[in-house]
């Protein structure tokens, strides 16, 4: 029986999980430490969080401050990495604030967020804005230089107009940068928001996880941070590759 390209990769991912899985129980048993617990009892506890609803809530908390902030955080830094790639006055204005804003500590900018705006949800949010969007505004940015030409001056040619040739000629080809802006983000608010709520929040994930944390609490730790990175691929599998078939269609 030949399995097809979809079940061959579905079969390596639950070869590798359980491979992890047992690494992960055999080094338990070697240690036989309470500081890295068996997989059996942090799923245990994993479920346990799930029946009395605290994980639910914390982790809707979360990942509602991660929706807002990534779609602030990749609209305004999408619009802007187009102004910056298509306008080379403007990029080499705003250049500088771009290394600025990369090299800023992400800490430094949670910490003022909170001295001038307070330990509120707007400064928490505003926070991990600001953190993201020079990376998006980058990714774009490149992403825009590397436009093709040629295909810009027959949209010109055939009176496509601003609208026709965005979302039929360059949207496209940003695409697969629009893409990496997507996964890279989302790999760095989520750890950005952590922080963020450990800081400042008296809810979500890095409320709980600083709260087990000074509990030495490792198995409820880990139960969080599986189930934060099961929604994140959940996610990834459901949505983003999806979406990335259906964008690239036009390629075939």
């Amino acid at each position: 029986m030949t399995l097809s390209k979809s079940q061959r990769q579905l079969l390596l991912n639950l070869l590798s999980l359980t491979l992890f899985l047992a690494i992960w129980h055999v080094l338990a048993i070697l240690l036989n430490n309470r500081m890295l617990p068996l997989p059996l009892s942090v799923f245990k506890v994993l479920w346990a969080a799930m029946v009395s609803g605290e994980l639910p809530y914390h982790l809707g908390i979360t990942l509602l401050r991660l929706a807002v902030s990534f779609v602030i955080a990749m609209l305004i830094g999408c619009a802007l990495g187009i102004l910056l790639g298509r306008h080379g006055g403007l990029n080499q204005l705003f250049d500088q604030w771009l290394i600025i804003f990369l090299n800023v500590p992400a800490l430094v900018s949670m910490i003022l967020c909170y001295v001038w705006f307070g330990l509120t949800e707007t400064a928490a949010i505003l926070a991990v804005v600001i953190n993201k969007i020079p990376n998006v505004v980058v990714t774009i940015r490149e992403g825009t230089r590397a436009l093709d030409q040629e295909l810009l001056e027959r949209a010109r040619c055939f009176h496509f107009g601003k609208r026709k040739t965005l979302i039929h000629v360059i949207w496209p080809q940003l695409y697969p940068f629009l893409m990496a802006a997507t996964r890279s983000g989302l790999a760095l608010i989520w750890k950005i928001i952590l922080v963020v709520e450990l800081l400042g929040r008296s809810n979500g994930m890095g409320y709980q996880l600083n709260l087990y944390f000074q509990l030495f609490d490792v198995a409820n730790i880990l139960a969080y941070t599986i189930a934060f990175v099961a929604v994140i691929q959940l996610l990834e599998y459901c949505v983003l590759k999806p979406l990335e078939i259906y964008a690239q269609r036009w390629r075939r």
